[in-house]
This record gives structure tokens, C-alpha cells and sequence, in this order.
């Protein structure tokens, strides 16, 4: 069984580089499609759950913490220190997992999509650090092999991924209730401020702890598959 290992390793020293890194990776200009992805959001908006600034920050918040925290962002800490010991069994093991809990073909599409064009970018900008890909996995073990190969903290790459999930997702907020760019921000905002609670919730978990079940999530991801009017993938 795997612990959590990545807080008793020695942490790398982050460098200007590092950060700068992150903050790429971090960017919605970042070419792998996640602007075309609600996750659910245009069918909570579609059957009346979400319909002002106020239902849709809650419903963010709730899937930053029910969801992201307790699944994807755990994902994420392991498969960086499993990258940095080239540890091929345990990154399987991940990418194999998060394709198990996709619970919606939209959901999984997304993923397999996003990680396969996060590795086609990475072939474009760093091609050696591609190569260690081999078959391109899920977006968030592509995203820990894109973060791994510098030297940022495992809680800082953590913090990266939360908060460009947080940008897009909000973008199509702003697009799908809709809201204004105004209302958008202060839902990053609120979201902002949440990311650090979540990424040290997901930083105590462990294989018998993550978790994906978001049953509500999933039955408005499987209802937007035949939703009548849609401007989302997911």
C-alpha cells in the first residue's frame, strides 16, 4: 500500500523557473482544450440548480471540495513523486484508477482528451520530457509529469492545478448561467481562497482514501450527453 510519500521526501527547492513554470501550466491559453469542458455546470444550469453568482460559486466551492480534492488533486501529488522516482507501476496504477472512476463517457472523454493534448503540447515545447509519457495518460497524471520536471514543491504544483481548474470552470460559468465578468472574478475569488484547504485536504489522502463518487455530478454529466441545446463538451 502507498502512503503518502511525498511529505516525508526531501522537497526540491523551487526557482524562478519553477514558478514560472506553474504559472504556465496554470494558463487557460494552455492548448488543451479545458475551455470546452462545464463538467456538469451546463446541466446544473440546464434543470435550475445553478442560476445566479451565488448557486454557482457554491456549486464550484462544493466541487472543489467534494470532488477535486478527494480525487484529481490526490491523483496529481502521487503522480508528480511517482514522475520524479520514474516509478512506471505506480503511475499506471493512477492513470488506471482515474479512467475506472470516470463515471460518465463525457467525463471520460475529457480526460483522455485534455491528457492527450497536454502531451502533444509537451511534445511541441519539452520533447524529451514527452517521451517518458509513452501512451498518453489521463490529464492529471500528464499535468504531474508537465509539473515534475522542475523543481516545485508538490503543494505548489497542487495549488497550480486547483487553480487553473478553478479559471476555466469559472469561464464557463460566466458563459453557460450566464453571469458577468465582474461576477466571474468574484467567484475566483471565493474559489482562491477555498484552493489551499482543498490541496492540504488532498495531500492527506492515500490510496484507500481517494475517493470519486459525486452521484448528483455524475447523473447531470450523463443527462448532458442528450441535453437538447448545449455549448459544452461536458
Amino acid at each position: 500500500m502507498h502512503t503518502n510519500r511525498h511529505m516525508t521526501t526531501a522537497a526540491p527547492i523551487p526557482t524562478d523557473a519553477a514558478l514560472l513554470q506553474l504559472i504556465w501550466l496554470a494558463s487557460p491559453a494552455l492548448p488543451v482544450g479545458g475551455f470546452s469542458y462545464s463538467e456538469g455546470l451546463e446541466s446544473a444550469v440546464d434543470v435550475g440548480l445553478v442560476s445566479d453568482e451565488d448557486t454557482a460559486g457554491g456549486w464550484l466551492a462544493d466541487q472543489l471540495h467534494l470532488v477535486l480534492a478527494r480525487g484529481e488533486l490526490a491523483v496529481v501529488i502521487e503522480a508528480v513523486t511517482a514522475w520524479r522516482a520514474a516509478d512506471a507501476t505506480r503511475i499506471a496504477a493512477l492513470d488506471a484508477w482515474v479512467l475506472a472512476t470516470r463515471e460518465t463517457a463525457e467525463m471520460r472523454q475529457q480526460t483522455v482528451q485534455m491528457g492527450r493534448s497536454l502531451i502533444e503540447w509537451l511534445k511541441a515545447v519539452h520533447p524529451v520530457v514527452a517521451q517518458r509519457a509513452g501512451t498518453a495518460p489521463s490529464y492529471p497524471v500528464a499535468f504531474a509529469l508537465a509539473a515534475s520536471e522542475g523543481t516545485a514543491r508538490v503543494r505548489d504544483i497542487a495549488l497550480c492545478f486547483a487553480f487553473g481548474w478553478a479559471e476555466n470552470m469559472v469561464q464557463a460559468a460566466v458563459r453557460a448561467v450566464p453571469l458577468g465578468q465582474s461576477a466571474g472574478q468574484r467567484i475566483l475569488l471565493r474559489l482562491a481562497a477555498d484552493i489551499p484547504q482543498a490541496v492540504d485536504l488532498a495531500l492527506g489522502r492515500s490510496d484507500t482514501t481517494r475517493q470519486a463518487l459525486a452521484p448528483m455530478l455524475a447523473v447531470l454529466s450523463a443527462q448532458h450527453e442528450s441535453q437538447y441545446s448545449r455549448l459544452f463538451r461536458s
